[in-house]
């Protein structure tokens, strides 16, 4: 059993980052409850996408973070859809949602008016702009407000160049695994004062945190961020060069007067050691242009595999640069953990990525597939305590599928 075993979890949450936190839970043994819309989660609508991409009919990025799940379909814009979500949320322990502000509290789902109700709910908010401010309503994903507007963008492209584009959920990712340890820490503190709280964090605070070296420089010194050149940066001992093959070897000699000696070694370069352009961190950073052709020159003449023997015999630090179909194939890849094998509905399994934390003491596998749209609507209603009368009438209603 997981280390959240015992522990119920309502999400209410669309696209991914406050999917992703109630994920993240479930893999750690939660029982999570999605609550979607008569529409269903937009994301799931990506499938079409995906078939036209890969051939396909499945949405893979989706399975990633609802895996392990119950589905239950509402429309909690009716009175009777709130009342029992407000129903599922009271008995629950964790309440997870990424909808905006005002939303939540047009339809009375605040963090102010749940907790109150409910004085043992941790109640995680995971947001664009978070709770506060004159924009904590802005419409946001990821790719505005961690990856345009905190910076992460500017500070990765070199003066004249184009923004580079940012690949699918990774702020989401990261907002998720930031939601789902406060609420860890909520939990555990509830243990001590038997009350919940609010945890919220936001794709702008991820942003900022993940920018926190040049956040702080520019808080103190007034620094700005300058987007590395690679022909010519800080420390040419920790950057990338291109092999004879045309794959690209990263050099990770962040000590630079420490591992100068040795790079130039494996180099068959030593002639370069004493030359007084290179000789120390500052000379090597006013001369980068010109150490680096020499570097492009000699690693260019061998392949990545020559390099990568060449390079653990001399005791160079280095990794190569591997796209996600390498990673797959990659032994010490699997060895850390990064992928896990999921339930799929005809009783096999499914080789998905695997959130980034193990329990040594515990299991933390996900408990079976993502669920199909309203999979489990009258099972979670009949669990919650309604009849079969109650759960007609809400059809009839609409208030559920």
């Amino acid at each position: 059993m997981g280390p959240m075993h015992g522990i119920k979890v309502v999400e209410l949450g669309f696209w991914i980052a406050g999917p992703a936190c109630a994920g993240i839970l479930a893999d750690w043994g939660a029982e999570v409850v999605k609550v979607e819309p008569l529409t269903g989660d937009p994301f799931r609508g990506m499938t079409a996408f995906w078939q036209m991409v890969t051939g396909h009919e499945a949405n893979p990025p989706f399975e990633v973070d609802n895996r392990g799940k119950q589905s239950i379909a509402l429309d909690y814009g009716t009175d009777a859809g709130r009342t029992v979500l407000v129903d599922l949320i009271g008995q629950a322990d964790v309440f997870v949602t990424n909808l905006r502000p005002g939303a939540l509290r047009r339809a009375g789902l605040d963090h102010e008016t749940l907790t109150a109700r409910f004085p043992r709910l941790v109640y995680a908010s995971v947001t664009g702009m978070g709770l506060e401010g004159p924009e904590a309503d802005r419409p946001a994903y990821d790719v505005g407000m961690f990856w345009a507007r905190s910076g992460v963008a500017a500070a990765l492209t070199a003066e004249g160049q184009n923004l580079p584009y940012q690949r699918g959920g990774m702020g989401d990712h990261m907002a998720g695994l930031a939601g789902a340890a406060g609420v860890s820490a909520a939990l555990f503190e509830r243990e001590r004062t038997g009350r919940g709280q609010v945890v919220a964090t936001s794709l702008m605070r991820i942003g900022a945190y993940m920018m926190a070296w040049d956040l702080n420089l520019a808080l103190r010194f007034g620094v700005a961020t300058v987007g590395v050149n690679r022909g010519a940066p800080p420390n040419p001992l920790i950057s990338y060069y291109r092999c004879a093959d045309g794959r690209f070897v990263w050099l990770l000699g962040l000590e630079g007067d420490r591992h100068w000696p040795v790079i130039m070694r494996a180099l068959d370069r030593e002639d370069l050691v004493d030359d007084p352009r290179f000789a120390d961190t500052f000379g090597r950073a006013q001369n980068a242009a010109a150490l680096v052709g020499e570097m492009d020159v000699v690693i260019g003449a061998r392949t990545l595999d020559e390099w990568a023997d060449r390079f653990d015999e001399c005791g160079v630090w280095w990794s190569p640069v591997q796209s996600v179909h390498e990673l797959v194939d990659d032994p010490q890849a699997r060895a850390a953990g990064c992928f896990v094998p999921v339930p799929t509905s005809d009783g096999g399994t499914r080789e998905m990525p695997a959130n980034p934390v193990s329990f040594h003491e515990s299991t933390s596998v996900p408990a079976g597939p993502p669920p199909e749209f309203g999979q489990h609507t009258e099972e979670v209603l009949l669990d919650l305590g309604y009849d079969w009368d109650r759960i007609i009438e809400l059809k009839d209603l609409r208030a559920i599928n």
